[in-house]
């Protein structure tokens, strides 16, 4: 049994809000269902996870480790951390890492189990160790594709995860994408586009998504970020927030993306395949330029009534950029110099 006095400074939270801090590896709906099996106790008795808690009450837990989830893994992942204050992380996701631990790799590691981390470093940065529980637990608020690189926003308090999951449904916060993409969209570079097709699942639990009659609505906003001599840069922005949504839009107007095994054509994309006459040195392969997934999401905006509450300067919008990644920026600069636009 692990028994916990309330300290001043956690005063207020909810049962199951400070469990979190204290239970790093444990999730919040794991620690709820021991909540509901009696196996915590406040001053002796047996309470619901809303309760709120007051300084030196005690908080006896009697968790049973058989039943607990493995905990989230990173195993040598440092994420980069773009924006923080005492209510916000921005952080930028690398290619190849998933946002939630894979139900059958979890060896892999997460971005979740990378926060996790993050978190616990912060925390014995301040305090010195872990004694206490976290300093803050780290919440995921949206996600982006395992290939996908760039912004995540992540909520450090329970306020802040309401604040931007209400301005996510609200439309107060903002998210723009690079996609490279096949083919030359019709659009003056000072010009928009939205697509605006409702998306469903190819199959139950396929993974794959489509363009379905009878699907989600789903709107992107399209322009020119750059132009090429048969592929284009787009600045993308997800209207609303669907599977794969801009992946599967764009391949249904005719620009997919130039690597994706889903929606396009390509697993990877070779210089040889744009630049007439090359060839690779002698006896050895050619690697590829890049070989995941050509889009980045690359800002994250806040209006100024969500940032506020965030604890940015009042009055005071809130935008992070992700910087373009090296393999992706080694890509665009072979097609400036090889295929310049016409």
């Amino acid at each position: 049994m692990d028994t916990f006095v309330i300290p001043d400074e956690r005063a207020g939270l909810e049962l199951d809000e400070f469990l979190c801090l204290q239970y790093p590896g444990l999730s919040k709906g794991f620690l709820r269902q021991e909540i509901g099996a009696g196996r915590i106790l406040v001053d002796g008795a047996a309470a619901i996870a809303g309760k709120r808690l007051r300084a030196s009450q005690v908080v006896m837990a009697t968790i049973d480790w058989d039943r607990a989830p493995q905990r989230p893994v990173s195993p040598g992942i440092e994420v980069p951390v773009l924006f923080e204050n005492d209510q916000l992380l921005v952080v930028d996701k690398p290619a190849g890492l998933a946002v939630e631990p894979e139900r059958w790799m979890r060896e892999l590691g997460s971005l979740a189990g990378a926060l996790l981390q993050l978190a616990e470093d912060r925390t014995e940065e301040l305090d010195g160790s872990l004694e206490n529980g976290l300093a803050f637990r780290p919440r995921l608020v949206h996600r982006i594709d395992k290939d996908t690189t760039g912004a995540v926003l992540v909520a450090k308090t329970i306020e802040a995860e309401r604040v931007l999951r209400e301005a996510f449904h609200s439309g107060g916060i903002k998210k723009t994408y690079l996609a490279l993409v096949e083919g030359e969209p019709y659009l003056d570079d000072d010009e928009d586009m939205i697509v605006d097709q409702p998306i469903g699942p190819v199959l139950k639990k396929s993974g794959r998504m489509r363009i379905a009659p009878d699907g989600k609505p789903s709107q992107t906003r399209v322009s020119i970020a750059e132009r090429f001599d048969g592929y284009t840069l787009l600045r993308c922005e997800p209207i609303t927030g669907r599977t794969h949504q801009i992946r599967v839009h764009m391949a249904h107007e005719g620009f997919p993306l130039v690597v994706d095994a889903f929606y396009g054509r390509r697993t990877e994309f070779k210089l040889s395949e744009f630049k007439a006459g090359y060839r690779s040195k002698r006896g050895r392969p050619e690697k590829p330029l890049i070989d995941r997934l050509t889009l980045h999401a690359y800002e994250v905006l806040l209006a100024q009534e969500v940032a506020g509450p965030l604890g940015v300067a009042e009055g005071e919008s809130l935008r992070v950029l992700a910087p373009i990644p090296k393999d992706f920026e080694t890509l665009l600069k072979q097609l400036r110099k090889v295929r310049p636009p016409r």
